[in-house]
Parts: structure tokens; sequence; C-alpha cells
């Protein structure tokens, strides 16, 4: 081949390679080709990001977020108890400071207040991180924290990193920055099981929300990075430093963007939070407390779905003071004398006790057993009981108020006499009954004051048929008494109906307060966070005139200072009360109240096996018969003593037609066939045989044989201060509230 040809075949294979152009890969990726597929993805992207951003709605909000606490407050605004499953209150931006608010953005997104609501760079870095499974993702502003908390979930995925990111845009434009603020900082977690801001208030420094200073803001604004981990009192060497430099990291951006001075923030110094404690849950009295103002809202018509709901602020009118002397009077009194392990009688004893403020009507303390968490239904409340002899001011009460007379013609007043035979069947009454006084002693003829003091029977049976039967029901319904039980027949003199020392409590107030209703109200205020519910007056009407209420004030204070009270007796308060003993001794009481101060205290014997069950309590801490002016008695004198701060000069202010003149001290005598069953013996009538216990089956020891002697009382020490050591005289109404049909009348 000559060069010619040569020539012309180079030229040929440049032509061709110019046709074919380059080869591989350098021939598939131009630069052309290259720029159109980067937007061709772009377009489609925004595309698959229009259509999520049409197609994904923002969701309501998901129902952990929605979970609320109930805080219980005593009266001067000290946490009691918190209830829910979830520990948060919500509160308002306004309850958060400003600087603590700007602590907050400092820490998590500077640019809030004028972003978007998402950083792009950071949801890349995080769906980086989460497809790569490098761990939790990083960079979300306030608006897509805030999102995740209170509208998704917590999972790591793809797909709910971009619903995040479109929610959050849309969050963005539909609230205000001040809500979305507001919102994050009610759903953050903070460790120590406090979600929200107020949570981590008192979780950390035992203050609400509204009490953080920038300080305390800045350590809490640190935390939400790493909860557990930055909890000061958990956290290494190494991590407090982390938290320290952190905690600097914050306050120094808070300078940066001018929401705190350099100078201000030169003087602070890292505020190490409280060590943790035990949630404020419902041992000790708190569950019963809880318990009772539960009840008290829903009676008034708060409905218990709302409650449960949570989110509310409950202020008690529970005196922390009183509620602690009330809890250590039943201790010193009554628990120490007790051997719960050792002693079947002793194990079956229950506490109960109510005590209310008169003339406001609010219940200052609450006793309603041992433990909430090992007897949770509550003492103080429990209906399943006859308050026994504790009735009888309400018969009186009644006779007063209905101007009634004696079958002889005579208007009852303290100086009315009646016959105290012991059995002595009542006249006037269509069903038979012929009630035995206690230990079976009969007194003769003797004043209604004199009835008072001793607690007789048959004279109160009498006084009762002598007003009617259905006018002592209405008074004692009026007075506050429950419908539970409430038999109209004379048996109901001596307290056979069902009541509560919460019941009771309101009934002597009432007394107390000259015959204005009062209703015993543990609740002060009921608080949500965008509503109130508005708490109804304790403070009635009058039911009873003054003159009534006054009379049976008077008549109750000679059973504190002469009769079967007199274990309440002492010169440091003036008192009124009356002694409760029920039938076969299951449940022993003492209503008594100062011008200041009205409470009822009782004993009731339950049995300790499954189903429980009334039983006696005689045997009680080996002391034989357990009455009304025993332990009920000394523990309401102990605890009035500590409430009123060793005593009061506070003097009763009665308006009273009669003063009672004393009768000759009355000598009892026995009958003469004493019976080894103590049970009175009324005829039976044929067609009612109801019997007036509300739990009439007793398995335990069953009734002490009637006895001339004095009941066995265990030494009391009294209380500190000028109280005068009770003398025992018996309580005067054991084994007394017999239903009138149960069998005849012995010939």
């Amino acid at each position: 081949m000559g060069r010619a040809e040569a020539r012309q075949a180079r030229q040929r294979s440049a032509r061709r390679a110019k046709k074919s152009g380059p080869s591989g890969i350098r021939r598939f990726f131009t630069f052309r080709k290259i720029l159109g597929t980067f937007f061709g993805l772009c377009l489609l992207a925004m595309g698959a990001f229009f259509v999520a951003y049409m197609l994904v709605p923002v969701p309501q909000a998901n129902a952990h977020a929605k979970l609320q606490s109930n805080v219980y407050k005593d009266s001067d605004g000290k946490i009691l108890a918190r209830t829910g499953e979830v520990n948060r209150e919500i509160v308002g931006l306004d309850k958060i400071p400003k600087d603590v608010q700007y602590a907050f953005v400092a820490a998590e997104n500077k640019t809030f207040f004028e972003d978007s609501g998402v950083d792009i760079k950071g949801t890349l870095r995080g769906l980086k991180n989460t497809v790569t499974g490098q761990g939790k993702q990083g960079g979300s502003t306030i608006t897509q924290q805030y999102v995740k908390n209170y509208y998704l979930t917590q999972d790591r995925t793809v797909t709910r990193k971009l619903k995040e990111l479109v929610i959050s845009l849309k969050v963005d434009r539909n609230k205000e920055k001040s809500e979305i603020l507001a919102g994050y900082l009610n759903t953050s977690f903070f460790g120590r099981n406090a979600y929200g801001i107020q949570a981590a208030a008192q979780a950390y420094y035992g203050i609400d929300a509204e009490e953080l200073n920038v300080s305390q803001g800045a350590y809490l604004a640190s935390l939400v990075q790493a909860p557990s981990r930055f909890d000061w009192a958990v956290a290494s060497d190494e991590t407090k430093e982390a938290v320290t430099n952190r905690w600097n990291y914050v306050l120094n951006n808070m300078v940066e963007e001018n929401w705190l001075e350099k100078s201000a923030r030169d003087s602070l110094k890292f505020p190490v939070p409280k060590a943790p404690k035990a949630a404020l849950g419902l041992g000790g009295q708190a569950g019963y407390i809880v318990d009772a103002a539960k009840k008290e809202l829903m009676r008034q018509g708060l409905d218990e779905a709302d409650i449960d709901a949570g989110g509310w602020t409950f202020t008690l009118n529970i005196d922390s003071k009183r509620q602690k002397e009330l809890e250590r009077a039943v201790q010193e009194q009554l628990e120490d004398e007790l051997d719960r392990k050792g002693s079947k009688v002793d194990a079956t004893v229950q506490a109960g006790a109510t005590s209310v403020d008169p003339k406001s009507g609010k219940v200052v303390a609450l006793y309603g057993g041992v433990d909430a968490t090992e007897h949770w239904f509550s003492n103080a409340t429990r209906r399943d009981y006859q308050p026994a002899s504790t009735f009888k001011p309400v018969v009186f009460a009644s006779a007063l108020e209905n101007e009634s007379e004696t079958q002889d013609g005579d208007p009852i007043g303290l100086n009315t006499m009646y016959d105290g035979t012991s059995k002595r069947p009542v006249e006037g009454s269509d069903t038979p009954f012929a009630p035995q006084n206690d230990l079976d002693k009969s007194y003769g003829p003797v004043t209604v004051q004199t009835s008072l003091n001793r607690s007789i029977n048959s004279a109160f049976a009498q006084m009762a048929v002598d007003v009617g039967l259905d006018e002592v029901k209405e008074t004692a319904l009026e007075l506050g008494v429950p419908d539970v039980n409430f038999p109209e027949r004379p048996a109901i003199a001596l307290g056979t109906m069902g009541a509560s020392t919460w019941d009771m409590a309101g009934v002597y107030a009432t007394l107390d307060n000259h015959g204005k209703k009062v209703t015993p109200t543990i609740v002060a205020k009921a608080e949500h966070k965008d509503r109130e519910f508005e708490v109804q007056d304790p403070i009635g009407s009058q039911v009873i005139s003054r003159e009534t209420a006054d009379t049976v004030t008077a008549g109750l204070t000679g059973v504190v200072k002469n009769g079967s009270g007199i274990a309440a007796k002492s010169s440091a308060y003036e008192a009124a009360g009356k002694t409760g003993t029920s039938e076969k001794n299951r449940s022993a009481w003492f209503a008594g109240f100062t011008p200041e101060l009205t409470t009822v205290v009782a004993l009731f014997g339950e049995s300790p096996k499954d189903g429980g069950g009334q039983v006696s309590l005689t045997g009680t801490a080996e002391a034989g018969r357990a009455n009304g002016g025993g332990f009920p008695a000394r523990i309401w004198a102990d605890y009035t003593l500590g409430a009123l701060n060793g005593g009061s000069d506070a003097e009763f202010d009665l308006d009273v037609a009669e003063i009672a003149v004393p009768d000759p001290d009355p000598t009892p005598t026995d009958t003469e066939t004493e019976s080894e069953d103590p049970d009175p013996t009324p005829t039976d009538t044929g067609t009612e045989s109801e019997d007036p216990d509300p739990t009439p089956t007793d398995t335990g020891t069953g009734d002490p044989a009637p006895t001339d002697e004095a009941p066995i009382t265990p030494t009391f020490t009294p209380p500190t201060g000028t109280f005068t050591p009770p003398v025992e005289t018996g309580d005067g109404d054991d084994d007394a509230n017999r239903d009138e049909e149960r069998r005849p009348l012995n010939p």
C-alpha cells in the first residue's frame, strides 16, 4: 500500500469514528443527559412531594399526647397526690416565664420564630441516618418535634419522617408559633416519668413551671436532648460535664440572640436539681382523700369520664397540719395499743374519722384507714354500719323543732321527765318495742338531759314515738342523715340506719352552726387548663331553728362534762358530743364539736376474711367491750387539742329557752332476771321482720353477757396541755340497737 492509500485509510477511519461518537461510559453519561436526569428527578420529587402534601392530612392528636394526670393539692397548695397513666399537666404559655421559653428555643431551634417549620438539611441527615441504621436523627425543628410528639409516634422509619416533614409544613402554616411552642413544651419528655414542663418543674425542682428561673429553664431545655442520661442524679462525672456544657451552650445562644443580657448570664450558676422522689401516689391517707374528692365532684355533677381524662388541678380543703394531727392521734391512741398480728380481734378493727370546720363546711382532715393501698374501702365515708346512739340528738332536735309533747302532754325539753326503765315497752306505737338499756340497767324517772348523759335507750325510743317517726325521719334527712336502711319504726331512735363519719360530721356541724345546713365539702376548687368547675357552697339554708340547734348543743355539753363522753373533756376547750355503740358491739362512735371544729370518729369491726362482714369489737386491745366513750372519744380529744394548737378560748354562743336542771344522780338498778342474750324481746306483729342492721351476719365472738361492771378501758395517756383525764362511766347504748320485731316480749 502506498502512501496515498494509507492516508485515505486513516481518513476513512476518522470519519467512521466521528460518526459513531464516544464509546462505552463516555458515550452514556453526557453533560446534557446528566443535567436532564437531575432536573427530571427534581421535578419527580417535587411532584411526589406535592402529591404527598395534598394527600397527607394533619391527623388527630395521638392518644398518649392528650393524656394528663390530675393533681390534688391541700389548702396550702402542696401536692398531695397525682393520678393518671401519664404524669403530665398541660399549662398555657402564659404560665411559662418568657426567658424559660427562649431557653428552649435557644437549645433546640434558634430560627424557630422565622423558619417554615422544617429543617431540610436536618431532615435529610435524619433520613440518611435512619436508612443506614446510624441511630437517632438530629436537626429537627421545634415544630417537627411537636408534630412527632403530638400527632405521630416515636418510630424511626422513613415513612414517619416524611410524614413529619409534610405535617410540620402544614402545622406551621395553620398555627401560631406560640401555639406550637406551647404544644412542644407540654408534650416533651424530660425523664423521671415527667411529660411536659409543668411535671418536669415539679420533678426536678419541686416548683410549678411559672416559678422557674432562666437558669433552671436552661437545664430543663438541655434535658430534652437526652433525658435519662442528662439527669444530674444519675449522671457520671463525664456526663455531668456534658450537661454543664449543654447548659452553657443554651445560655450563650440566648445572649447571641439578645434574649438574655450578658451580665445576667455571667452571674448564673448551674442549678443542681433535687434528688428524685417517689411518685405522689395513693398510699397512706392520700388514696382516701382522693376517693372522697372524686365522689364529691361526681355528686355535684362532674362526669367521671371527664375526671378520669385528666388535666384537672383540684385544690382541697384539707389542712395539712390538722391532717397530720388526726393521723397522729389515731396512731397513738389506737394503733399503738393494738396487736394486729397477734390478736384476732385487733386484726378486725377499722378506724375512720371526718373533721369539718362548722362555719365554712370545709373537710379539714380525714382518716380512712391504715393505708389506702392495704384497705382501699374508706372508713371515713362507708355507710354499712349503724351510727347508733349518735342519732339520739337528732330525735331530740326533731322533738324541739316540732314542739312535740310526751304521752302525758308535757312539752319536750331538756328538763322533761322520761321513764328510764330498761325494757320498758314504748307507748303509743303500732309497732311494739321494749329496748334494753346498756347492761340492762334501769334508771327510773330521769330528765332528757340525764337521758343524753347516760344514753338511756328506753327514754329516746319513747321520745321518737312521741314526736312521730315520720317527723323524726324528716328532721334527720334535713340535717344530713342519709336515707340508707331507714325504717320508720321506734328502733330508729337508736340509730339503726346506715351512716358514715362524713354524714354524721355534717349533722353535728349543722348543730354547731346553729341549725344552718352544713354539707361537708373537701374540694375548694376544680380547675382545668381551659375551664373551671364551680364547686357548690357547703353552707345551705336554715334547716332547724337556732333555738333548736343550740338547745341540743347545750344538752350535748352535759354528755362531755358529766356523761358517757367524759373522755373528751378538757379545760383547754369547750366541747359537746355524743357516744354511740351499735348492736353486738360492731361499731363504736364519738361525735363531738367545739365552737370551731366538728369531728366524728368511729371504730368498725370488719372480718379480715374474703367477703368481709361485720364482727364484734369486744376484746379490742384486750380491753373488754369497745364503746364510743373509749377509743373514739380519746382519739377525738387528742386530735382536737392538737388541731386547736393546744386549746381555744372560744365558747358556745347559745340561744336557748331553758337550762337543764341537774337530776339527783340517778342510781341505776339491775333487772332481777338477767338474760344471757341482751337482745330486747318485742312482740312480733307478724308483718315486719327486717333486720335494720345493714350487715347482720356476725362472724365474730358474739355478744358478751350483760354485766354490772362498767366497761373496761385501756389506760389513756392524755395529750399535752391542760387535759382532764377520763373517768369511765360506760357508753350506755351497747347491745341495744335491736329490731323490735325479732321475737315476742317475755310474758
